[in-house]
Parts: structure tokens; sequence; C-alpha cells
């Protein structure tokens, strides 16, 4: 029954606030739903409340993770929010209204990608986040934003479309193999029937199930619809569509990779992963590297991070654990760098980053907060992701070391990227009549959680996390 009002909360919620008037009821209305959601998710933590109600909803540790990920940042994106629709002072053509009941409705999908082992269920989960989230990235009504918008939808429909064939492909190869059983197309009764699946059906159901979902992860060379979204939409949804839609999309992949490692001949799925991922940081590095839009530098990071998780997962052993960790330390960062990103935006009205300068002097804490994050995200350390790509630097020298070499070499070319741009930005000389700005408490106490939360997991693991942790690596044959 939990596992169903985590769904149904903010769907229903999301109806209802469509057709409220009143903003500030709206927000109410989002902030419940947020406080709510992670309520019950805490439940599931302590085991107070059951993860099954067969056959369409079944929550195992992986899906665990991941949904606490999505509600943690989703909080999160609600208290930035009410300053943020509150409060546009950035731009006045913002359309609030549809605000409230999108975001509701993109919590719900996400939270049913989670939720459910069925892989046609699954996929249709994974396309109404498409859906929910579209109207969220056309929330300035301006040229631009509805450029970005087309190309999101027109990108993530042919990703869709390819994971669709995929799912497809996956039944044929079940079909007729008895030991499916009358579940039928859920994980469990795929990983039964995987022994005696043929392979090439299932291969090449991997195939499309990792280039269609890889779209919407922003694994390259379909990642093109990224740094335009990420560019063009508010912060708390560039937050949730960084931090948490990836994750979605990395989920989805992970199921398909399950059937894979059951069936006995997984080796080129993680060749695969392990491409792609490469080929992913690369495209990240080189768009990086004098990129002028600190918003689409943001997002291109993403791009590198997903890679560095596929890499993982396609090493194996302990880049499995890795990998996963990853997955929490990026939400944190990224997430929290959005919200800093809409600070930043809000008092200087631009995304350029050369018109941008001084953000230590005039907004102290958003500066410190971001060159915390900065830090965070390009690996050093004692911040989370530190320890995470260490792990897969340390695989990846086991494979071979070469590919060590040339992972770290990608790293750090990323992180010299980014700080080409933001120390600039963060330490720049400020015009001298430019005034400190009066920085608001909930545009501030958001992304100051979360940089606590990557630094926490730098120097502590918690025991039922890193248990999670590892049995969700187990699954992954690490």
């Amino acid at each position: 029954m939990t596992l169903i009002l985590l769904v149904a909360i903010p769907a229903v919620l999301g109806v209802l606030a469509l057709f409220i008037e009143s903003v500030r009821v709206d927000l109410a209305l989002l902030l419940g739903a947020a406080v709510v959601h992670l309520s019950l998710v805490v439940l599931l933590w302590t085991g107070v409340v059951g993860t099954r109600v067969p056959p369409l909803f079944d929550l195992d540790v992986m899906g665990l993770l991941f949904l606490s990920i999505t509600s943690v940042l989703f909080l999160a994106a609600s208290l930035y929010t009410v300053p943020y629709v509150l409060e546009p002072t950035h731009d006045d053509q913002a359309a609030p209204q549809r605000f409230v009941p999108c975001l509701l409705w993109f919590l719900a999908a996400m939270t049913l990608v989670a939720v459910t082992q069925h892989l046609a269920l699954l996929w249709a989960a994974v396309e109404g986040t498409t859906l929910a989230s579209a109207p969220l990235v056309y929330f300035y009504r301006r040229r631009g934003a509805l450029e970005a918008t087309w190309k999101y939808l027109l990108i993530c429909s042919v990703g869709i479309a390819l994971a669709l064939f995929g799912t497809f492909f996956l039944g044929v190869a079940a079909s007729g193999v008895s030991t499916a059983g009358d579940d039928g197309f859920t994980l469990g009764a795929l990983v039964r029937a995987a022994p005696s699946m043929p392979r090439p059906w299932l291969k090449a159901a991997f195939v499309l199930a990792l280039v269609g979902y890889g779209t919407k992860m922003g694994l390259a060379p379909l990642h093109t619809w990224l740094p335009d979204t990420h560019s063009q939409a508010p912060s708390p949804v560039s937050a949730l569509l960084s931090g948490a839609l990836l994750n979605c999309a990395f989920l989805a992949i992970l199921r398909f990779y399950q059937v894979c490692i059951a069936s006995g001949d997984f080796e080129f799925a993680r060749v695969l992963l392990a491409l792609l991922g490469f080929v992913s940081i690369g495209v990240a590095c080189a768009f990086m590297i004098g990129q002028r839009d600190y918003k689409r530098l943001f997002a291109y990071s993403s791009i590198e991070n997903v890679g560095i998780m596929a890499i993982g997962v396609g090493l194996g052993g302990t880049a499995s654990y890795a990998a996963l960790f990853h997955a929490f330390n990026h939400s944190l960062c990224k997430g929290g760098l959005f919200f800093l990103s809409g600070n930043v935006l809000r008092v200087f009205g631009t995304t350029t980053a050369d018109d941008v300068r001084g953000v230590v002097r005039r907004m102290p804490i958003t500066g410190v907060l971001m060159t915390m994050l900065f830090f965070a995200i390009g690996g050093a350390p004692p911040f989370g992701p530190f320890w995470s790509e260490l792990m897969i630097f340390q695989a990846a020298m086991q494979w071979h070391p070469w590919l060590g070499v040339l992972f770290m070499t990608l790293l750090a070319i990323a992180f010299l990227g980014m700080a080409s741009v933001l120390l600039p930005m963060l330490q720049g000389a400020t015009p001298s009549q430019a005034a400190r700005t009066r920085e608001t408490p909930l545009s501030i106490l958001t992304p100051l959680a979360l940089t606590c939360g990557v630094l926490v997991l730098g120097v502590y693991m918690p025991p039922f996390l890193g248990a999670a942790l590892k049995h969700a690596a187990s699954m992954l044959g690490g």
C-alpha cells in the first residue's frame, strides 16, 4: 500500500493543484507532498511497511536507493521553489500556474520508475517523466525555452522509442521460456528465464535499451537535449533533471543489465557501458573547455558524471559499488550547484559567465558554497565524489593501466574546464558600485544542506547506506 501511496499522493495533488488559482496554496501542496513522500521513504528504510505489491509494484534495494535520492532532492527543490516562484525578480514572463502541478506529476512518474520491476510499466513511467517535465522547461515563455522544450521532447522521444523496441525484443527473448512463470514481464521472472533466452534477441534488447534509455540518461551521442534544456529550465527544475531524472534512466538500464548478468553472458554489456561512458566523458570535456554559459557548463558536467557511472558498472567489481555511490554524490552536488546558479542568475540577470564576476564578494554564502561544490564535483577530497572516482580509477587500473590513465586524464581536463569558467566568476573583481546582495534563507539553506550531505559522505559512510550500496552492487555482479 505504501508504494501505491508514494505514486498516488503526488499524482492526485497535482490534479488538485491544477484547479487552484492561488500560487501560495499550490506551494503549500507541493511542500506537503514532498514532506509526506520523504516520510514514507524513511518508513521503507526502517522496514515498518512492506515493499511489495505484486505484480506491478516491487521495491528492491536498488530501487530504494534511487527513490531516496529522488525524494531528498525533491524536498530540497520544493523548498527552493517557494522564493523562486514568489519572487521571480529575474524574469517577468514566468508562468507559475502550471509549475506546481507538473512538478508533482514529475515526482509521481520518477517514483513509479523506482518502485516497479515490471519492465513495460517501467518504460511507461520513464516516458511519463518526459511528458511531466517538458512544460517545466518552458516555464519562461521565450524563444530559447520553446526551442529547448521541443528539442527535449523530440530527442527523448527517439530514445524512448528505441527503448520500447528493446523492451519488445526482451519480451520476444522471454517468450516460450517456461521458467518465466506467470509474472511474465517482471524483473524476477526475466532473471529466472535469462539462462534459457536466445542470445541474439537478448543482446539486441540490451543494445536498444542502452541507446534508448541512455538518451534520457545523457550518454553520448544522443545527449544533445541536455545542455539546451538545463540552460533554459528554471534552476529547481534543472536540479531535478540532473540529480533525479538522469538516475531514473540509469536505473532502467541497470534493470536490463541485471537480466544480462543472469544469462551468464554479459561481457558485451559491460564493454558497451564502459565504451559509452568514456565517449560521454570525452564529449563533455570537449564542450566544457571554453564554455561561456555556466548553466550549460553544469549540464556538460552531468554528461561527464553519468559517463563515470556507466564506466563504473562496466568495470564491475568494486567499481559497481562506486558507480551507485557516485550517483548519490552527483545528485547532491549537481542539485546544489543548480540551486546556487539560480541565486547567481537572480542577482546578475544572466547565465553568461563573462558577465558574472565577484560572486564571493557580492553573495558570500552562495559563493563559498559554489566553490565547495565545484571542488566536490571535481573529485577533490574530502568530499564524497573523491572516493567514488578513486574506486573506479583503481578498478580501471586493474583492468588495464592505460584505461586508468585515460580515465584520470579526462577527469583532469573536465576539472580544469570547470575551473576556467567558475573561478573567474567566483573570485573576479566586482564593480565598485556593486553592493553586497541579501540572500534569502530558503535559497541558501537547501544548497547548504546538500553541500553538508556530500561532505559527510566523504568522511563518514552511514552503516545503513553502506550496506544498501553493497547489496545493490552485488545485484550488478559487484
